[in-house]
């Protein structure tokens, strides 16, 4: 719900150049990149529920102090802690999904989950921007209170499973390969963070644009940038389940870096229409994201097991938080120094080289 909206509360709240929005966003990103890292090793060694539990709770109380701090330093302290137990959470997440699917449902399982996350962001998305327009502190104090009521709810309605204590001749029986070890899953995540690098921008560089170019108010750019979520909710879980199998991995991962190529594109026509164009583009970039990103969580849990999943895991949510630190910073950067055209052509390219590399990606291979 809120952290869409700090480019424009750093900016429109705090009367704080670009820069700054991009430091505070970028320091989220490096807070998630040890919490993504420590996330996946406590999952693997205390269990994914107490960690999503501890994660939530802690991450929701510090984001209902955020809303009471106006200083820009502590801010910045504060960017870090919340973004670390925030991210803390994602590989805990991400292995319960994996204990509890069936074999040969986690394309469909991830998707389900895609889902869930989705109606979530449509719906926190669009109330975010409403309460924004109103009180950008009133929005950090909801979300935090939302953090706060997950944890409660896992304690409550997630169920636990017994951990796996395995003989150390058991684990040599299993392959338990480190994600540094594994030449082709680095290759996966370096064109992960090129990617995600770029798909950070349309829900932190591209709030500010709508807001400062295209002169749109805080509620319409929230109820714009839900429209991604509730497609998602709708079509996202029919789609896979219709295309799952029926091509490889790689050319749906291919289709959806290229459609969201076109989605920055849109950017950069003539603002005749703003709002019909942010449509446009936002769905442009759904409908690339639900072909891409589904397939890239069934690599991950392809590549690992019950005894690395958590690391690994962790290693591909760091992606996501490296690209949190680089897309932001340097697309605020860009924008400020050299105009906002000339960051949207930036992206494209990077997309298109980034599509290609996918193309030359063995996403099957052993």
């Amino acid at each position: 719900m809120a952290v869409p909206f700090m480019g424009l509360y750093v900016t429109q709240s705090l009367h704080r150049p670009e820069s700054d929005a991009g430091i505070i966003i970028s320091l989220f990103g490096i807070g998630s990149i040890v919490g993504a890292a420590a996330g996946g090793k406590l999952t693997d060694v205390l269990g994914y529920r107490p960690v999503q539990i501890v994660a939530s709770l802690i991450g929701g109380l510090f984001f209902l102090l955020f809303a009471m701090v106006q200083d820009f330093t502590w801010l910045c302290v504060l960017a870090v802690v919340i973004s670390f137990f925030s991210e803390a959470f994602r590989p805990a997440n991400y292995a319960a999904i994996a204990s509890y699917a069936t074999a040969g449902t986690e394309t469909r399982s991830y998707s389900l989950n895609r889902l869930a996350t989705n109606i979530g962001w449509a719906v926190g998305v669009s109330m975010g921007g409403v309460i924004a327009s109103f009180n950008y502190e009133l929005l950090f104090i909801v979300d935090g209170g939302v953090s706060v009521l997950v944890a409660v709810a896992i304690f409550f309605l997630l169920p636990a499973k017994k951990l796996l204590h395995q003989t150390a001749q058991e684990k040599n029986e299993v392959n338990v390969r480190k994600p540094w070890q594994d030449t082709l899953y680095i290759k996966f995540l370096l064109l992960c963070v090129m990617f995600t690098t770029c798909a950070f921008l349309m829900f932190r560089v591209v709030p500010v644009f709508y807001k400062e170019v295209w002169h749109l108010n805080e509620a319409l750019i929230g109820v714009i940038l839900g429209i991604n979520g509730v497609v998602i909710a709708l079509v996202e879980m029919v789609m896979i389940t219709k295309i799952e199998n029926k091509r490889s991995p790689i050319f749906y991962i291919v289709v959806g870096v290229v459609i969201v190529c076109f989605s920055f594109g849109v950017l950069m026509l003539p603002k005749i229409f703003p709002v019909a164009l942010a449509i446009i583009s936002i769905l442009l970039f759904t409908f690339g994201e639900m072909l891409s990103l589904p397939f890239f969580n069934t690599f991950v849990v392809k590549r690992s097991n019950e005894y690395n999943r958590g690391i690994y895991a962790a290693g591909y949510t760091l992606s996501w938080s490296v690209a949190q630190v680089i897309g932001p910073s340097s697309g605020f950067y860009i924008a400020e120094k050299f105009g906002y055209n000339t960051l949207w052509i930036a992206v494209t390219v990077l997309l298109v080289v980034c599509a290609y590399f996918f193309s030359k990606l063995k996403l099957t291979a052993s």
